[in-house]
């Protein structure tokens, strides 16, 4: 498998064998990273860190020069810099990344309409239904990346398999600049020697349960018996590794995919111990989480939060809601109960407040009385106002007046 730096790249030749394949996984390289030298040439082939240039900030991605001295993303920048002290730290421009990204997708969907978007630099596409008009899987995806690169001026990387989980993989490996064709015949001998940790789905957690148990790549799963995969990572994860491992992904690429969740986080200046300021933060975020959901015409039937101590140790609870909602008021409620729920008193210097399993709104209608009629009309009215004056012209009373020193540093998540 690839390191995530280029090392480990394996790629095919534009002609390999593609016997059976009908998806492609296309991912941009180092994408941030890859739209920032775009547009200042003269930071080429230097070692970029995106993000804040102040030591609490994370890092939003880096340059593949920088991935070699072990930068990676969600890293502080702290311990980016004294990993790649050479580095250099170029703040975000989400707009323009967004912007780029759609220069992308219309070029995936000059080839096909089953384009499957994942985030705003990968995507599945279905080509089976175009290989009269383009050709093979594999030549579809050469042309693809000469595309990207004619017409954007970035590079991408791209899988070609049977399945989506076995493109997914490949396009990792190819990394960067690369692609990596896999027939449908070699599937099990592609996966067979890939780390477990590589597996779609499988996270840190469960990686380390596998691993106790001697499980380390994707052979010793379809090896191990399905009691043993069952207590380590629980029957539902077991039954999707070992369909996995098999090759078997009967998922095919939706192009209805909608948004699976919309949150909000933010880094404090200061590490912050004051358990009631923390509890206003959070109905803070819950309202702009809700304000989103209500532009885009959505409810959430379960809320989560996330802290971040200031020893790094990152807390994650969610509660399902007894009634999808949009009411900023009903997830700050969830959220604050959620985090007077963790035992640990220590300073915070991360919160975060996401809305999940999002669906459209009313859809269940309203019951004989709405328990939530008031704070509706409420944030109803907000909603006029901000989008009449700003949203620097509204907020709750509790939020005026916060000091400077504790004034956080927040940002949207999607």
């Amino acid at each position: 498998m690839g390191h995530g730096d280029g090392r480990g790249r394996v790629v095919s030749r534009p002609d390999a064998d593609d016997t059976g394949t009908r998806i492609l996984h296309v991912d941009m390289d180092a994408f941030y990273a890859a739209v920032e030298v775009l547009d200042d040439p003269t930071l080429r082939g230097l070692p970029l860190i995106i993000g804040a240039p102040d030591g609490r900030s994370v890092v939003s991605s880096a340059s593949y020069e920088a991935r070699r001295y072990g930068v990676r993303a969600a890293m502080p920048v702290s311990q980016a810099l004294r990993l790649c002290p050479t580095a250099r730290i170029v703040p975000p421009h989400f707009h323009r990344y967004q912007e780029v990204s759609r220069q992308v997708m219309a070029i995936f969907e000059s080839f096909t309409p089953l384009v499957e978007p994942l985030s705003v630099d990968e995507a599945f596409l279905d080509v089976q239904g175009v290989r009269r008009l383009w050709g093979s899987p594999a030549r579809i995806a050469d042309l693809i990346r000469t595309r990207v690169l004619d017409e954007v001026g970035i590079t991408c990387s791209v899988g070609v398999a049977a399945t989506k989980h076995v493109a997914k993989m490949a396009s990792t490996v190819a990394k960067p600049d690369g692609m990596l064709v896999v027939p449908a015949p070699a599937t099990l001998d592609f996966l067979a020697p890939r780390p477990v940790r590589a597996m779609w789905g499988v996270g840190p957690k469960a990686a380390e349960a596998l691993e106790a148990r001697g499980i380390r790549t994707i052979r010793d799963v379809r090896e191990s018996s399905r009691e043993m995969l069952d207590r380590a990572v629980g029957p539902a994860l077991s039954a999707r590794l070992t369909q996995l491992a098999l090759g078997e992904d009967p998922r095919a690429v939706d192009t209805e995919r909608v948004e699976k969740s919309i949150g909000h986080e933010e880094t404090f200046d200061q590490d912050i111990l004051d358990r009631t300021f923390l509890r206003a933060e959070l109905l803070r975020l819950a309202d702009r989480v809700a304000a989103r959901l209500r532009r885009a015409d959505w409810e959430t039937a379960t809320v989560s939060i996330k802290i971040r101590f200031d020893d790094f140790r990152t807390v994650n609870r969610s509660q399902t809601l007894s009634e999808p909602t949009a009411v900023g008021q009903r997830i700050g409620e969830a959220a604050q109960g959620l985090f007077e729920q963790i035992d640990r008193r220590d300073p915070v210097r991360l919160v975060g407040v996401r809305a999940e399993n999002l669906r459209p709104a009313g859809g269940a209608g309203l019951g004989l009385w709405d328990d939530d009629e008031d704070w509706r009309k409420v944030e109803g009215a907000v909603d006029e106002a901000v989008a009449r004056f700003g949203s620097a012209t509204i907020s709750r009373a509790r939020h005026i007046g916060r000091g400077a020193a504790q004034h956080p540093k927040a940002h949207g998540v999607n």
